[in-house]
């Protein structure tokens, strides 16, 4: 299908290339006409200068029947180009439907990998993953209830009333401990401290 479409397309440009080129063949035999038109009037006026009436007349019919053809012409590049802006509107219309039907192809894979069920499936893991980290949050900030708070003191309870090993205390006198004295050069003098400060 993609490429009938892509052979379209080209037999299209092709024939707007061709009705672009026929245009300005078209433009170009107008100049043409234009150009001798005014050369049969100057023609005509030396001929009635001249006296040659029937032959004058005779130039001013042929140079009235291109005037026609002049007006033909005109009307053919007229047509022309309203053909040519037909074709190049069409060519943007048909890249748009492209482009829909590659996002709708999109769209309808996307689909096949995620059906309804599945969304709904990973909506309700997500929900109550959202919920578990709620009630870890409310842990951790501290926001127990009044059973909590009760659960939490007798546990506390618990574990102080459990004998809790000590090291054994000696039986012997502890010998007595007297002060090290510092020699006074040691000691620092008071003066010295407010003054320094």
């Amino acid at each position: 299908m993609r490429n009938a479409l892509c052979l379209q397309v080209f037999t299209v440009l092709s024939s707007e290339m061709q009705l672009k080129q026929q245009r300005d063949k078209l433009k170009q035999y107008q100049k043409r006409v234009t150009q001798q038109l005014e050369r049969e009037r100057e023609i005509a006026r030396q001929l009635l200068r001249d006296g040659k009436k029937e032959r004058a007349k005779l130039l001013l019919k042929k140079k009235r029947y291109r005037e026609q053809l002049l007006d033909k012409t005109e009307n053919q590049i007229t047509s022309l180009e309203t053909m040519v802006q037909s074709i190049e509107f069409t060519q943007i219309e048909m890249k748009v439907v492209e482009g829909l039907q590659i996002g709708n192809e999109c769209l309808k894979k996307m689909h096949q990998v995620m059906s309804i069920e599945e969304v709904e499936r990973i909506l309700e893991e997500t929900q109550e993953a959202v919920e578990y980290q709620r009630q870890i949050d409310e842990l951790l900030a501290g926001s127990f209830t009044q059973e909590d708070e009760d659960a939490i003191l007798e546990e506390l309870n618990a574990i102080t009333q459990e004998q809790i090993e000590l090291p054994e205390v000696p039986s012997e006198p502890l010998p007595e401990r007297k002060p090290e004295q510092v020699p006074r050069e040691a000691r620092p003098k008071q003066v010295e401290l407010v003054a320094a400060s």
